[in-house]
């Protein structure tokens, strides 16, 4: 009796392992007759260890760093502290989307957008808005008393957004030397 429910339960589970690649089939139909396909997104570990992802990680921990030691002040009452919020925040946003971007390499899959390009001018941009966010926090450590919290944290906030613009002109340059290289080749 038990080796009745035995093979019974195998031609269920091979039924259903029939019906699910069947079920898969169909939806590949589908997304085709869509004109989609679909893809397994592939990892590059390699992107990590380059040049650019190294400053990418920089840029992700340094602007953390900043938007979060500023976060944790009364910063409303600053108005230059507002803008260096807004800088650090609105860059790790768009960093960590194109640091996860790279990391699943749709670039590789994305052909029509120039992406040494579009590196060179979010990095360039970055490293303009960082620059002036840092000079600007720089300039705002008067209004707090020196050895508080508040001082504490916005210098500590400065000298990560100084080292994140460090890490944005490193990638421009990157950028740059992997644009003109490319278009040497053309």
């Amino acid at each position: 009796m038990e080796l009745c429910c035995l093979t019974g339960m195998e031609v269920d589970s091979e039924s259903r392992i029939d019906s699910s690649s069947a079920d898969r089939t169909s939806r590949s139909s589908n997304l085709e007759s869509l004109g989609l396909t679909h893809s397994k997104l592939a990892y590059d570990g390699n992107f990590i260890r380059s040049a650019s992802g190294v400053l990418m990680v920089g840029e992700i921990v340094f602007g953390l760093f900043v938007w979060t030691l500023i976060g944790g002040t009364e910063y409303l009452h600053v108005p230059a502290l507002r803008w260096v919020m807004f800088v650090s925040v609105f860059y790790w946003v768009l960093t960590v989307i194109l640091f996860l971007l790279y990391l699943i390499t749709l670039h590789i899959r994305i052909t029509w957008i120039p992406w040494n390009i579009l590196g060179m001018c979010f990095h360039g941009s970055a490293t303009v808005l960082y620059l002036s966010a840092a000079v600007m926090g720089t300039l705002s450590l008067n209004v707090a008393n020196r050895g508080r919290y508040y001082f504490i944290c916005w210098v500590a906030s400065t000298i990560f957004a100084s080292l994140a613009t460090l890490c944005y002109a490193g990638n421009t340059a990157v950028n740059f030397k992997s644009w003109r290289s490319k278009s040497e080749d053309t």
